[in-house]
């Protein structure tokens, strides 16, 4: 299995933006659709959500519809406004040797990942971030030395809220820290189960549990996989080994006073890496954060690609996919 990333550096949202958004929208549209257009909100309702939660995102927001071409479902879609339900794996956690920095395996469908890494200044602060429905966040940091990453939750409960990577996007294009982040993810609602962690510069971290249906929980754990405090979905958290990964990283960071090389290169190798790409839960890459270098870095089995906050060079990596996880040392291609 082979799959191409690319690396954007755009710092306002114009005709590279525009290409992307032109080639990813009729995969977009289907799925955005694929429950019938009565079940997906109205603009208005979209519209109205976000100046409700995220006023600040709005300009942003409207901007990147003109680009669309100001049609009616790519303005709904680009609300994130309750979106179809979408699950994925992964594994994140928080490392503080020298400096802090997030680690985390993205596990997904990999025909569903955007795969381009946006490098950006659209609300004066620089973030760099890995793209999902081309201006939402799976992980990514800003230049006020906040990293963040998502989980899946573990529940299959749905209601009313945003989806999770829109309010990753408004952490970072308006953050200052990790407390900053956690006022953001007690009032902005989520439409889904979903594990918010973030670390800043200083070192301070949080750990968030998102739900639709329940208050959140702010835990001071360092690693977050796909459950919240307990096991809700069994039959998913056998598929996805969502314990045994967190008891492996718990265990690296509590038992282990390993270098930050070693940390990396362990979700490279089982149980963290996984190659059940036909289930839709295989690791797509290995992104790692470093807030106080401003330094991002996406990591496979081989490679490393590495980028400085504001200086990405718009270039793209093919990646070829292992049908199992290798364990030779990584070469860096930077």
């Amino acid at each position: 299995m082979d799959m191409t990333f690319e690396a954007i550096h755009e710092p306002l949202a114009g005709s590279e933006w525009q290409k992307q958004f032109m080639l990813l929208w009729p995969s977009y549209r289907r799925w955005f659709l694929s429950e019938g257009i009565e079940a997906r909100q109205t603009y208005l309702a979209g519209l109205r959500a976000l100046k409700n939660y995220m006023p600040e995102l709005v300009p942003t927001y409207e901007h990147l519809c003109d680009l669309a071409g100001g049609g009616d479902i790519a303005a709904r879609f680009l609300s994130f406004y309750r979106p179809p339900l979408y699950m994925s794996g992964c594994s994140q956690a928080v490392w503080l040797g020298r400096e802090p920095m997030l680690v985390r395996n993205y596990d997904y469908a990999p025909n569903l990942c955007d795969g381009i890494i946006l490098d950006t200044t659209w609300n004066k602060k620089q973030v760099i971030a890995m793209s999902d429905g081309m201006w939402g966040v799976v992980d990514g940091m800003n230049d006020s030395g906040i990293a963040v990453s998502l989980t899946f939750g573990g529940r299959r409960v749905a209601g009313d809220g945003f989806g999770v990577p829109l309010i990753l996007r408004y952490i970072l294009e308006f953050c200052e820290t990790a407390a900053d982040a956690t006022e953001v993810l007690k009032r902005v609602p989520c439409h889904m189960a979903y594990n918010v962690t973030v670390v800043d510069r200083s070192g301070a971290y949080v750990t968030v549990y998102l739900s639709p249906d329940r208050e959140i929980v702010i835990s001071d754990t360092r690693v977050a996989t796909n459950h919240q405090e307990y096991v809700e979905w069994n039959s998913h958290a056998r598929a996805t080994a969502t314990i045994e990964r967190e008891r492996f990283l718990l265990h690296r960071l509590t038992q282990h006073n390993e270098p930050a090389d070693k940390f990396v290169a362990a979700f490279l190798k089982p149980p963290l890496y996984s190659t059940n790409y036909d289930k839709g839960f295989g690791t797509i890459y290995t992104s790692v954060y470093w807030p106080t270098h401003a330094i991002a870095e996406f990591h496979w089995p081989g490679a490393v690609w590495k980028h400085k906050l504001g200086k990405v060079r718009n270039s793209a990596r093919h990646i070829r996919y292992p049908d199992k996880p290798l364990v030779d040392n990584a070469i860096n291609f930077a």
